[in-house]
């Protein structure tokens, strides 16, 4: 016999029912959105982050996404609500205007070092 089936809840369901519409780079940018909310709601629950970036190299031939996710990871001690705007603002750039992802994921290592900086110069 075998075990039943567990049930989700409507919202998840629903979820689960857009993510399988969607394509596989539209399903990494909705995986990476997700981790990136998390991420934050990890932040905003109070757990302390240490304020030094960790050293993660950048891949050869990284893609817009891992690069987003490989910064918020370097960068872990930043407000992610703070990046997203721009970040996401990158990200579009790339998808739907074709920006070299060489030269976004360029622009967003700045993006991410230039708020680090800020956030070192409140806490001195």
């Amino acid at each position: 016999m075998l075990p039943p089936k567990p049930t989700l809840p409507p919202a998840q369901r629903r979820l689960v029912q857009l993510y399988q519409r969607l394509s596989e780079t539209d399903r990494a940018t909705l995986t990476a959105f997700a981790e990136f909310l998390a991420a934050r709601a990890t932040d905003i629950a109070g757990e302390a982050a240490p304020v030094e970036p960790l050293e993660i190299p950048r891949p050869a031939d990284e893609s817009v996404i891992a690069a987003i996710r490989r910064l918020s990871r370097t960068y872990h001690m930043l407000d992610k609500g703070a990046v997203l705007h721009e970040t996401s603002g990158l990200m579009s750039a790339h998808i739907l205007q074709g920006r070299a992802a060489a030269e976004v994921i360029d622009e967003l290592e700045a993006l991410f070092q230039r708020h680090y900086m800020q956030l070192r110069a409140a806490r001195d």
